[in-house]
């Protein structure tokens, strides 16, 4: 049985409406609907629940530019891969369309897909993907989404929360790093380089 939904209201707990199971979207009707409403922020889970999130807030919006940009620096100075910002839904190896807050993807990946599959949501999941919780966020579906790549072929992540002031580093078969109140954080080895300050978004 799938469900409908709505994420990140605030002052409101998130409720799931459940859908007959002839009601399940597919991910064609996925693209249909955003197709249909251009200023939602929609995902699609991969038992079919349609997810239903909040526009971005200020603070949160200033942040997700903060990280943003310092991946696609990053990007130019390596001149590899492709780093992709919060608009980007992503069609994952489960089912899932998911999006991110920021995500990178190798270039001999992205390279060999059709200008059809990189015009539409690609049909990978993302070797880096980074989440910023924002201040309606639950912690628990972030990091069940966090796990979620790292199961469908993501090599590193980052969970920055800065409600907590902490990063949750996710690398493939390793638990999960919780760092308190860094600085910055970096993405070596994975990642070699890449430096994300964040100090100042606390």
């Amino acid at each position: 049985m799938s469900t409908l939904i709505v994420q990140s209201i605030p002052d409101w707990q998130p409720e799931a409406i459940e859908l007959p199971d002839s009601m399940r979207i597919t991910p064609a009707q996925f693209a249909e609907i955003c197709a249909r409403n251009t200023d939602l922020s929609v995902e699609l889970s991969h038992q079919g629940d349609l997810i239903i999130r909040a526009p971005t807030g200020g603070t949160s919006g200033w942040r997700n530019s903060e990280i943003s940009t310092a991946l696609a620096i990053w990007v130019r100075q390596v001149g590899k891969g492709r780093a992709f910002d919060s608009s980007t839904v992503f069609h994952i190896p489960n089912g899932a369309m998911r999006g991110l807050d920021a995500a990178w993807v190798r270039s001999e990946r992205w390279d060999v897909l059709t200008d059809s599959e990189r015009d539409g949501f690609p049909p990978l999941c993302p070797d880096f993907v980074i989440e910023l919780r924002s201040m309606t966020d639950r912690l628990k579906p972030l990091q069940a989404k966090m796990e979620e790549h790292l199961a469908n072929g993501a090599s590193l992540g980052f969970l920055i929360d800065p409600t907590e002031q902490t990063v949750h580093v996710y690398r493939a078969q390793s638990a999960p790093e919780i760092l308190d109140q860094p600085d910055s954080i970096s993405g070596d080895p994975e990642l070699p380089g890449l430096s994300i300050q964040l100090s100042k978004l606390w």
